[in-house]
């Protein structure tokens, strides 16, 4: 059993590796200013409300719940329109916020530390799958921010000794499959839950970013990771780490891509509705087409995708939304 620091905790996937952690047997304390995440999601856990960016409160959390013997580093802005206009909050919260965490890690002699990455480092990819050593080339702020955190980890672990793993996530999506867990940022950006409040008449219309891409019909193609898969993925590097395990990047996905008009038709399959849609010009930033090879990840920790096949992610956040929209109202976590 490790005690482990787990920043951004409540929010949507910090969440989901809070409980799977605690799951495992580890003992958790979550560091988060509930900008984005919500105190309900942390279930009970010892929760500290401040941001990690605050010299003070991060030396609190040591003095107060230390030793620590691992960090996972979820707190970050994530959205990549909002990351081009505006860049410097980026940066500041992504990067400068995160090197406060990281020097608390190195000066507590921390054993893991393992970061919430982004498929968003390899910009526009020429290689399908994607391997980890395909050229880092983000093309907007939000993947910059998150290739250059992982450059310092590598530089810190260098100089420090400070194992280091780099979860690249490609889309996370999906809800717990008890139903209590799920997606509910704001505002809202990802494909899975705009469709979904669309199909479900709580939004007049979804919005297509592109449909002149060069891929089969026209639109972007991603590969959708279950959360509860990126949550275990977590455990494992967390205690591979801990027990020796190499480190470094890896890529966190299920080898297969599915366009937004493929989404779409799984939506409806699922819901048993239409989803109104209105095409738009494309987003900038949005590359054609990510697809993870993630096959360093399985062979250094055992990891498999289990609950990934897209008809069975949208199931689980259908039921979660419909459950948070029936009890909650507007609300949800």
């Amino acid at each position: 059993m490790a005690r482990l620091l787990v920043s951004g905790g409540a929010g949507y996937i910090g969440s989901h590796t809070c409980r799977a952690l605690t799951e495992a047997g580890h003992q958790v304390v979550v560091l988060d200013d509930l900008s984005a995440g919500h105190a309900v999601a942390v279930n009970g856990l010892t929760l500290v409300e401040g941001d990690v960016g605050d010299a003070g409160t991060v030396e609190e959390v040591w003095r107060y719940h230390g030793p620590i013997d691992g960090v996972v580093h979820f707190a970050g802005f994530i959205e990549v329109g909002r990351s081009i206009s505006e860049p410097l909050a980026f940066y500041d919260n992504n990067l400068l916020a995160a090197s406060v965490l990281l020097e608390a890690a190195v000066n507590h002699k921390v054993r893991a530390f393992v970061f919430s990455s982004t498929a968003a480092v390899y910009g526009t990819p020429e290689v399908q799958p994607i391997p980890e050593d395909a050229p880092i080339a983000p093309i907007n702020p939000y993947g910059r921010s998150k290739a250059m955190l992982e450059a310092i980890l590598a530089d810190v672990d260098a100089a420090h000794g400070l194992p280091w793993a780099a979860l690249r996530y490609f889309n996370a999506c999906g809800a717990h499959p008890d139903g209590d867990l799920g997606e509910n940022h704001e505002p809202e950006t990802h494909l899975i839950p705009l469709a979904l409040a669309a199909a479900a008449g709580r939004l007049p219309k979804l919005d297509l970013y592109g449909t002149d891409y060069p891929t089969p019909d026209g639109t972007c193609v991603r590969d959708y990771i279950h959360v509860q898969d990126l949550a275990l993925a977590h455990v494992l590097a967390v205690e591979g780490l801990l027990g020796g395990r190499s480190g470094g990047p890896f890529n966190l996905g299920t080898g297969r891509g599915y366009s937004n008009r493929e989404v779409l038709e799984a939506v409806e399959r699922v819901v048993g509705r239409p989803v109104p849609v209105v095409e738009a010009s494309r987003r900038d930033g949005d590359p054609a087409v990510l697809v993870a090879d993630s096959s360093r990840f399985t062979a250094e920790f055992g990891w498999e995708p289990r609950f990934s096949d897209l008809d069975t992610i949208i199931e689980s956040a259908w039921r979660w939304h419909q459950r948070t929209w029936n009890v909650m109202g507007l609300g949800g976590y």
